[in-house]
């Protein structure tokens, strides 16, 4: 789950004590608490509502994920309607299209496979006004990805916001070879490429913005990220696909809280961990905690790009690490006098005793009458698809 992380740290935040006299070791928690925590959104329109319910682990355990599996998941409106989410694998539950009333309030029933029982609040419909824009800003250290957004119509002035990151980049040297495991062929650059590839990232931060101290309902050039002018995310061109969700103040409450128990925290001049509350109960044991917070409504989304060309020439060593060697058919080793065929030793996986190797370029010196060899590095400085695709998306330009 994308914020289980997050929840782990906070319930870890609550049994840990600082000391500015000298360290201190608290005991961990062991207790299997087993609560119930709920992700998703519900969507009240034509898109699909996907809800994610895991129970937590104890910190010691060897278990990082225990899905709720075999639950009844429905969404009841205060008009008596009712809609039932199909269980797919992992704990997810998913609906097609719901197209709720926007006139009437809904909440998230939850029927365990052990026979507890948990509901959320009636909550309203909250639907996302557009994107107006996505900007970006070039500072001395990077980039900042700002966004632009107002609300005329629903009077929205909280905000929640997630993303897809999309970058390309290409290895550190490009294979013209390849091994089929036996001996070495020429490579099909066009249908075996693996020197440009894309990778894609979500975002794994909590995003909010507000409008509710503003005269005007807007917001004007609102943080989503920052790059590094290190990064290769902007070494080529990028890509940044936004989320908005439009969010009940209650709801914003909630997910404040939980950055701050989550992302600020760490020393003792930050913000000390406060009590998370959501929306969703036990319905047979009030004091049975449970995780997570139910909002229904509508998602806007943008998608920007960002070219290299676009920024400054900035000129970073390459701290890649990556070197390529010289491996013949045919070498002489100095110690034992003995020759050996490191083609067959690095790069020819059926034969290989070192390696892996990828070969990158042949070695045939002026006047050879064929190919002595190849220069060749490690799959990690060849290889691109070991960090993404080689599929350029649908929505690249």
């Amino acid at each position: 789950m994308k914020y289980q992380n997050f929840y782990i740290v906070f319930y870890a935040s609550v049994v840990l004590v600082l000391s500015c006299k000298k360290p201190y070791s608290p005991p961990v928690t062991d207790t299997a608490n087993n609560y119930l925590v709920v992700e998703g959104f519900i969507n009240s329109g034509a898109d699909s509502t996907m809800i994610k319910l895991n129970r937590t682990v104890k910190l010691s355990g060897n278990v990082n994920v225990n899905p709720e599996l075999n639950a009844v998941v429905t969404v009841e409106g205060d008009d008596n309607t009712t809609s039932a989410l199909r269980e797919m694998p992992n704990g997810v539950y998913v609906s097609a299209g719901l197209n709720l009333n926007t006139t009437h309030k809904y909440r998230l029933r939850i029927k365990a496979a052990g026979g507890r029982e948990y509901l959320s609040d009636f909550v309203p419909v909250v639907k996302a006004p557009p994107i107006d824009s996505i900007t970006y800003k070039v500072q001395s250290d990077g980039v900042d990805i700002n966004l632009n957004t107002h609300d005329v119509v629903t009077n929205t002035r909280y905000y929640r916001w997630e993303y897809d990151e999309t970058w390309i980049f290409v290895s550190a040297f490009q294979s013209e070879y390849k091994s089929n495991g036996d001996t070495v062929l020429r490579r099909d650059l066009i249908n075996d490429e693996i020197y440009t590839c894309w990778r894609t990232e979500h975002s794994t931060v909590i995003t909010l913005g507000s409008s509710a101290k503003l005269s005007a309902n807007l917001i004007s050039d609102g943080p989503i990220t920052f790059i590094s002018r290190h990064s290769e995310k902007i070494k080529h061109k990028y890509s940044i696909l936004i989320r908005q969700y439009a969010l009940t103040k209650e709801a914003y409450d909630f997910w404040q809280i939980l950055k701050k128990n989550t992302e600020q925290l760490g020393s003792i001049f930050d913000a000390q961990p406060s009590q998370l509350k959501g929306n969703i109960h036990a319905v047979d044991n009030a004091l049975e905690p449970v995780i997570g917070f139910v909002s229904i409504g509508s998602f806007s989304v943008k998608r920007a790009f960002v070219d290299q060309r676009n920024l400054p020439a900035w000129i970073d060593p390459d701290d890649s690490g990556c070197k390529v060697n010289a491996y013949l058919y045919e070498y002489r080793d100095p110690v034992t006098g003995t020759t050996v065929n490191q083609v067959d030793q690095y790069i020819n996986f059926n034969k290989a005793t070192r390696g892996p190797i990828i070969p990158v370029e042949g070695i045939q010196p002026p006047g050879a009458p064929k190919l002595q060899g190849f220069s060749g590095s490690t799959p990690e400085c060849v290889d691109c698809t070991l960090r993404g695709t080689n599929k350029q998306p649908g929505f690249w330009q």
